[in-house]
């Protein structure tokens, strides 16, 4: 398999809230690399404005001179335009409500780097934000959302194509209100995002959804973060993304469904061929 993680952060020494320069980008695609990882979008967390531009032109530079390791293929902005009220383990002061300008301002001159942003669709001018970003090439993920199954089938209608770590850090199923979660079951179009790594979905629930979900449309990540200690709140994974195939394949799910999960569906929902 050609592995594809599309959400991830870094590892257990380096991750992108501290990387100060290319050569630290460079570290962190080295380390993942030696996992069996071909290629990753390195996952940018919310934080000052200033601070996410500068990761992001850093990024840019160690793209353009890396030689080994895991082929860092672009970002993927989790944030800032999400709610507070599902901030999971990410730092909810740094939220802010989109806005196209601050949008500009983020990724001028990095446009072509940055693949995939997360927003809250029920935020206000979300779905103008959205469409802006599609516009741009941009895909669209919708995640730490507490919208309705009918805010999220808007943003689904604007533009967004993708669900951040389905059923963590958004609005979960209720029988008379299916919620964002649901609604990235019951839509057979959009791509969810899955952490496997057995901490954040069960894996009972895990092997119902490959069962129920279009298996080309399930995209296995590992959100995988230089984990904090001193946070008492679940955090990204810890786990690597061919150490969550290995899991998933003791479950006995199918193999053809993993291979779509870490090969195929990230490079339809990205656009890009690889290698």
């Amino acid at each position: 398999m050609s592995l594809i993680d599309i959400h991830f952060h870094g590892t257990e020494k380096i991750d992108s809230r501290e990387v100060d320069n290319p050569e630290d980008i460079l570290l962190i695609a080295h380390e993942y690399g030696l996992s069996g990882i071909d290629g990753f979008l390195l996952t940018v967390y919310p934080s000052e404005i200033s601070y996410m531009k500068k990761t992001l032109l850093n990024i840019k530079k160690a793209m353009s001179i890396q030689t080994d390791g895991a082929k860092i293929l672009g970002v993927h902005l989790e944030g800032p335009f999400l709610n507070s009220k599902k901030a999971g383990a990410l730092n909810s002061q740094y939220f802010i409500n989109p806005q196209s300008d601050v949008l500009h301002h983020l990724i001028e001159g990095v446009e072509d780097i940055v693949k995939v942003i997360t927003v809250a669709p029920e935020m206000p001018e979300a779905l103008k934000l959205i469409e802006k970003c599609r516009e741009s090439g941009i895909v669209v993920s919708m995640g730490h959302s507490d919208a309705t199954y009918k805010e999220a089938f808007e943003g689904f209608r604007a533009g967004a194509s993708l669900i951040t770590h389905l059923f963590n850090a958004m609005r979960g199923i209720h029988h008379r209100e299916p919620g964002i979660a649901g609604f990235g079951l019951i839509n057979q179009e959009i791509y969810v995002e899955l952490i496997a790594d057995g901490r954040h979905l069960s894996d009972e629930l895990l092997k119902w959804v490959f069962q129920i979900k279009n298996s080309e449309r399930i995209i296995l990540i590992s959100d995988m973060v230089k984990e904090k200690k001193e946070i008492n709140v679940l955090q990204g994974g810890s786990m690597s993304l061919s150490a969550i195939i290995h899991r998933l394949k003791k479950l006995n799910i199918d193999e053809d469904k993993l291979k779509l999960a870490v090969e195929q569906n990230p490079h339809r929902v990205l656009g890009i061929r690889f290698p």
